[in-house]
Parts: C-alpha cells; structure tokens; sequence
C-alpha cells in the first residue's frame, strides 16, 4: 500500500491516505510515484490541496526522511517531510531532526520546556 500526504499552501500536511503503489496502472492513470500524486491531486474532493507520496519505511530507504503525518511540514528544496518543533527552545539540525538545548543523558529522561532541562524519570 503506497500513502499520499496532502499539503496545504503552506506545505504543512492536512491529511494522509492510503492509496495505490506507484507501479500500479490502473485505467491508464499510474506507473509512476509523480502520475498518481498528480491524479489524486486533481480529484474533486481533494480541494486543491497538493499530494505527495510518503512512506512508512521513510526512515530505512531514506524517501522522504520520514512517513508524514498531519502537522508535519514538506520542505520542497530537501524534498522531504520534517516532523513539527515539539518544544521552542528545540533547533532544527542539518539531518532535519529536532534537537534539545542540551543533549539528552543516558537513561529515562523527559524534557521540561519551563525549566529547559532533563528530568530523570523515578519509577516507584
């Protein structure tokens, strides 16, 4: 099953579906990733939006970084989908991934965006 990401104006996704693998022809339309993006693109119910196959396996065949999900933005220079800024103080690296001010420890850590810090998590 192939997945299409649909993007707003502002490359931002709006919605993921499940759709037809690229290599699929099917009533002359399809054959490649770009003839179905463009067909599911200009479908009524689409609205203008504009399509993008994305994939589950993103992040072992290296297509597209990672599978989008709604909120993620498209960035069309990299061709690839990067995930939404979890907190302020986080900078997006050169890998697209966002990282913390400073590293995380070893262990169970969360992030505490108030104090900006690693918090250990104690398990009773």
């Amino acid at each position: 099953m192939a997945h299409y990401a649909f993007l707003n104006p502002s490359n931002i996704v709006e919605k993921v579906l499940t759709g037809v693998d690229e290599q699929v022809v099917q009533d002359g339309v399809g054959g490649t990733t770009e003839s179905w993006e463009q067909f599911y693109q200009s479908q009524p119910w689409n609205k203008g939006l504009i399509c993008k196959r994305t994939s589950y396996n993103a992040r072992t065949n290296g297509y597209r970084k990672q599978f989008a999900g709604v909120g993620y933005k498209y960035d069309p220079v990299k061709d690839v989908f990067i995930a939404p800024q979890p907190y302020a103080s986080w900078t997006l690296d050169s890998n697209n991934d966002w990282q913390p001010p400073t590293p995380k420890p070893q262990g169970r850590y969360f992030w505490v965006e108030q104090n900006q810090q690693w918090v250990e998590v104690i398990e009773s």
